[in-house]
């Protein structure tokens, strides 16, 4: 069975952060290989970020604007809050350590061009999907925080969508930004 969104989100953080524990560790003769691997790489970590972002379940409802959500995820990066299960969603993730980049090329290569944002002043990029009658039912943000970077995504699915997918994301996102712990 497949892993649902906000679990592969899981997996793949803690992936990475095994993988970056095994180069750091070893013996003091692998010390100066660490350093120089073009992997290793050094980047200040971003600020702490409140479980979902800071926000709360009803803010999230409100902001989508399709009444109360029935299942609500939370787990150490993220969390995912759906009208039913495949269905509308919204979903908030923390990547610790993670190129934004990464993300970014992932957006364009699903079809969801990658345009760049900024948000509090922090930049980042914004990919979005637009049903046959031009509506945009899918939108997703993503906020660069040094070696960090946090994500929104808004799904109206297949429902005709209440309001623009992009500005609940980036409503979403400012308020997050706005709320970050320094």
């Amino acid at each position: 069975m497949p892993l649902p969104r906000i679990g592969r989100t899981a997996v793949a953080v803690a992936t990475v952060g095994l993988m970056g524990l095994g180069a750091a560790c070893g013996n003091s003769d692998d010390a100066g290989q660490a350093e120089t691997s073009p992997t290793a790489s050094v980047t200040d970590p971003g600020p702490l970020f409140d479980e979902c972002g800071a926000m709360s379940d009803d803010e999230v409802a409100a902001a989508f604007g399709l009444g109360s959500f029935t299942t609500v995820t939370r787990n150490s990066v993220g969390c995912e809050w759906e009208i039913y299960v495949g269905g509308p969603s919204v979903s908030f993730s923390w990547y610790r350590g993670s190129p934004i980049g990464r993300e970014r090329a992932g957006s364009d290569l699903i079809g969801r061009p990658a345009a760049d944002v900024e948000i509090g002043g922090r930049s980042g990029f914004m990919g979005s999907y637009q049903n046959e009658l031009g509506q945009t039912t899918l939108c997703e943000i993503g906020v660069e925080f040094g070696g960090d970077f946090v994500h929104w995504s808004v799904s109206y699915s297949n429902l005709t969508p209440v309001a623009d997918a992009c500005v609940v994301a980036r409503g979403l996102a400012t308020t997050s930004v706005e709320r970050v712990q320094k």
